[in-house]
C-alpha cells in the first residue's frame, strides 16, 4: 500500500488558523492565503490535500465565506491532479453534496458516523468518496468539533461502520493534535489491527506530526499483523515552517530522513 501526505488547511473565518488539542479558544492563526498555501503544497508534488471547515465542525453549519475558500483551493490545484478531501460539519446528504459539486473528492463524515452512521453507508453506496473522522481522547470517540463526548468507543465506533463502505478511517488522538511530539503509534497499530475494521477502509494518522522523522515513522509503522498506514495529515508543521512541503512529500515516499533546519516560514 502506497503511503500519501495529505497537508492539512484548517479553516476559520475564511483565514488558516490550527487549533491546539481542538480547543478552539487555543487558536493559532496564519497570514497566508489558504489558496496560495494549497497551490504551494501542489506544487510540493502531494496527491492530496486536506481541508477541515472547523466553522462548521463546531455549529454543524457550512460557514459561506469557508466554502467558498473550498470552492477556490478545488479549482486552483485541480489542474496538477491534486484532490481534495474535505471535513468538518458534514452531517447531511445536502451538506456533502455541495461539496462534490464544488469538486471535492472525499467528504469526510466524523460526528455523523457517530450519531448518524447511515449517512456514510448512503454517501458511498452513491459512489461518492467518503472517509470516516474518528477524533478520540483515549479511546473515547469525541464529536461536535472535539467538544462532545459521544459515549462510544474507538472499537465500537469501527463496528458500527464496519459494512458502510467508507474508504478509510482518519483517527485523531486529540492530545497529540497540533503539539508536535509525535503520534499515537501504539493506538495506530491497535486500530490498523483491529477485528472490527474492515480490510478495505485504509487508515490515515491525523495529529502530533511535528518534524520529518515524526513522518517517516508513520510510512514505516507495521503492526503485529502486517498492516501499514495509508497516509497521515500534517498541518501545524508545515504552516510554522517546522519542515517544508517538499521535504515531507519526498519522506512520505520513501527517501531517508535527513536533517532539515526550521525555516521559520509559512509554505
Amino acid at each position: 500500500m502506497s503511503f500519501d501526505l495529505f497537508p492539512a488547511i484548517d479553516l476559520r473565518g475564511g483565514r488558516c488558523v490550527r487549533l491546539l488539542q481542538g480547543d478552539y479558544d487555543r487558536e493559532v492563526r496564519y497570514d497566508a492565503n489558504p489558496v496560495e498555501v494549497a497551490h504551494t503544497f501542489a506544487e510540493a508534488g502531494t496527491r492530496w490535500i486536506h481541508v477541515v471547515d472547523l466553522d462548521a465542525a463546531r455549529t454543524g453549519e457550512p460557514q459561506p465565506q469557508n466554502q467558498a475558500v473550498i470552492r477556490s483551493i478545488v479549482a486552483a490545484v485541480g489542474d496538477a491532479g491534486v484532490r481534495v478531501q474535505v471535513g468538518g460539519g458534514v452531517r447531511s446528504r445536502e451538506s456533502a453534496e455541495a461539496l462534490y459539486d464544488a469538486g471535492v473528492a472525499r467528504c469526510v463524515v466524523g460526528t455523523a458516523a457517530i450519531e448518524n452512521p447511515d449517512l456514510v453507508a448512503e454517501l458511498a453506496a452513491a459512489s461518492s468518496g467518503v472517509a470516516v473522522g474518528l477524533d478520540v481522547r483515549g479511546s473515547e470517540v469525541a464529536t461536535r468539533g472535539w467538544k462532545r463526548r459521544s459515549g462510544v468507543s474507538l472499537p465500537k465506533a469501527l463496528a458500527r461502520l464496519a459494512g458502510s463502505g467508507a474508504q478509510a478511517v482518519i483517527v485523531t488522538q486529540i492530545s497529540h493534535d497540533g503539539m508536535g511530539g509525535g503520534s499515537d503509534l501504539a493506538g495506530l497499530r491497535e486500530v490498523l489491527d483491529a477485528p472490527q475494521r474492515p480490510p478495505a477502509m485504509s487508515v490515515i494518522a491525523s495529529g502530533g506530526v511535528g518534524c520529518l522523522a515524526d513522518i517517516a515513522d508513520l510510512r514505516d509503522l507495521r503492526s503485529a499483523n502486517g498492516h501499514s498506514l495509508a497516509g497521515a495529515i500534517v498541518g501545524k508543521a508545515l504552516h510554522d515552517g517546522a519542515i517544508s512541503p517538499v521535504a515531507a512529500v519526498v519522506v512520505a515516499r520513501g527517501s531517508a530522513v535527513h536533517d532539515e533546519p526550521a525555516s521559520g516560514t509559512q509554505p
